[in-house]
């Protein structure tokens, strides 16, 4: 498995969930959650992952502290970040990027894209590929 290069270059590529996975097990990297606090919290969450909000909610506004925190988080280290289906991780690993940070997106995210149905969960995602995860 290699990551999927992107076009514009604006961030290191896109990486299957059991890619990523297997870069943070032989600690290659660090597992990034952007999604919301409310999100880990009501949808289910991956153990041991960095929780560094692209967008709080209510509102949706950015986290003013993004850039602070995924430095910390991020240690010298690659990071492949996790949202629900794999686009505020892209925007996240844009700006990562910037800061010179080398980061990955995950592709679908957590959930997956929607299905026929507009379920989520059903079609691609960490969940979906039975990769670990917790739920309160």
């Amino acid at each position: 498995m290699q990551p999927r290069e992107v076009a514009d270059a604006s961030y290191a590529g896109d990486v299957s969930p059991q890619l990523a996975w297997a870069w943070v097990q032989a600690g290659e990297a660090v597992l990034v959650d952007v999604r919301t606090d409310a999100e880990r919290e009501w949808v289910g969450f991956v153990p041991g992952a960095v929780a560094v909000a692209w967008k709080q909610w209510p509102g949706m506004a950015l986290n003013p502290g993004f850039d602070e925190q995924i430095r910390a988080a991020a240690q010298g280290r690659k990071v492949v970040l996790l949202c629900r289906s794999g686009v505020r991780s892209v925007a996240a690993a844009r700006r990562a990027t910037q800061l010179g940070i080398e980061a990955y997106n995950i592709l679908d995210g957590f959930e997956g894209d929607p299905d026929g149905q507009a379920h989520r969960g059903q079609r691609g995602g960490w969940r979906f590929v039975g990769l670990p995860w917790r739920q309160n």
